[in-house]
């Protein structure tokens, strides 16, 4: 193998087989190094919402590079793209005159909106609004601050103490969450973070009358709500933002993944009227956060063709109707033994839970399904909860759902065969 560290990886393992290396990507299909084609049921790590290879988006960063790559936007430093792409998404997101704030990608978006709510709340004179709720099974991204607020505790395990003010709510009970938030006191609760579709952590969806009451429990309390929509954005629900589909008029809004279609790497940020006045009022000084690319020109180049090909296109209305065929083609997997639960039903969002199995045959199980799908042709990915996930490009066709619904049967079979036969 080379030097290179892989993020999320038993690198003993890796050591051991060696690395699997991709070189070509194009629409629904990436291709290894031998030239073998697969089908991409993650869209890369959620994010490659219009399919890979779009020449038009690669040209446009080309064309910038040779312009004008990158430069501070700290100040009142700017470029020509990322003034288009702040207007653009504003026009989009679920909240009037909203102000947007750009990221390197989804971890600083998470990172950057803790140290934004914590500021806000010092701004309008409450500074000991300092506690995040955050919700059971969330992934709010990889950075100090994200880690802290997890809800899958694999992830903080092993670093020590966070020092985040944080606490966790059950992820499916608003009731819950409202006695939480009261026995903490609401004066001293800065902010709800919400992902309206669970991602990471196994695709979980509460559904609408959860959100509906949450969003209320918070109104009340004057918590601001904070919806992390890092791989709901641009789309992937049948919707703009899933803060749009659900109605939740969220106070800030995280995003990435999608924004750029993961062409180049690139998050935001997006701040309500009532979050973002304090900041822009005459006598509030610098916020002193930011990063050095945030504002990125070749980035913004790329998310603006990105957005001109989801909307020419029409595949945020693509994925609203392929919601039912995903669905339809992945409930036959519920009958496979296998399998005890799939969940879909919101956009091109999914998963298969897999039965752990026995204690012999738990340890490696869903690897081996997983590598049973690569030799059929098709790439997932295991879930922190022992589930497949499933989060494929919206150009995505349904003969293509359906050639993985039986490799996926496929590869479960030859795996529960080879453990019988053990």
């Amino acid at each position: 193998m080379t030097a290179l560290w892989h993020p999320f990886a038993d690198m003993a393992d890796v050591q051991r087989d060696g690395e699997f290396v991709l070189s070509v990507g194009r629409g629904q299909f990436v291709f290894d190094a031998a030239g073998r084609k697969y089908l991409d049921m993650t869209a890369g790590l959620w994010f490659a919402n219009v399919g890979h290879g779009r020449r038009e988006i690669a040209d446009a960063v080309a064309e910038q590079t040779a312009k004008l790559a990158a430069y501070s936007t700290f100040g009142d430093m700017a470029n020509e793209p990322v003034l288009a792409l702040a207007e653009r998404v504003a026009a989009i997101a679920p909240m009037p005159a909203a102000k947007v704030f750009f990221t390197s990608g989804g971890s600083d978006a998470v990172d950057t909106a803790v140290k934004l709510v914590r500021r806000y709340w010092n701004l309008v004179g409450e500074p000991d609004r300092t506690t995040i709720i955050t919700r059971e099974r969330a992934y709010h991204g990889m950075h100090w601050g994200g880690t802290g607020l997890s809800g899958i505790e694999p992830n903080r395990a092993g670093h020590g103490d966070f020092g985040a003010d944080a606490a966790h709510a059950p992820w499916n009970d608003a009731s819950a969450l409202a006695d939480l938030i009261d026995e903490r006191g609401a004066n001293n609760v800065a902010a709800f973070f919400c992902e309206p579709i669970i991602g990471a952590g196994g695709v979980y969806s509460a559904g609408a009358a959860y959100l509906t009451k949450a969003r209320e429990v918070c109104r009340e309390r004057g918590v601001l709500w904070v919806s992390d929509e890092v791989i709901t954005g641009f789309g992937r629900t049948g919707a703009w933002f899933a803060s749009t589909r659900f109605d939740l008029d969220p106070d800030l809004m995280l995003t990435a993944k999608g924004l750029t279609s993961g062409y180049v790497p690139m998050g935001a940020v997006i701040a309500s009227t009532q979050v973002a006045a304090p900041f822009f009022a005459p006598g509030a000084g610098a916020w002193r956060h930011g990063y050095t690319y945030s504002g990125h020109a070749v980035a913004a180049a790329a998310a603006l063709v990105n957005l001109d090909i989801i909307e020419r296109e029409g595949l945020v209305d693509r994925v609203a109707a392929m919601e039912t065929v995903l669905e339809r083609q992945l409930k036959p997997l519920v009958d496979h033994p296998m399998v005890t639960d799939v969940r879909s039903g919101v956009g091109l969002l999914g998963a298969v839970q897999l039965d752990p199995g026995s204690s012999t045959a738990t340890a490696g199980r869903i690897a081996r399904v997983l590598a049973g799908l690569r030799d059929r042709g098709v790439l997932s990915r295991g879930l922190v909860d022992g589930s497949l996930q499933i989060s494929p490009p919206f150009v995505i066709e349904e003969s293509d759902l359906e050639f993985f619904g039986k490799q996926c049967a496929g590869a479960m079979s030859a795996v529960l065969a080879a453990e019988r036969n053990s």
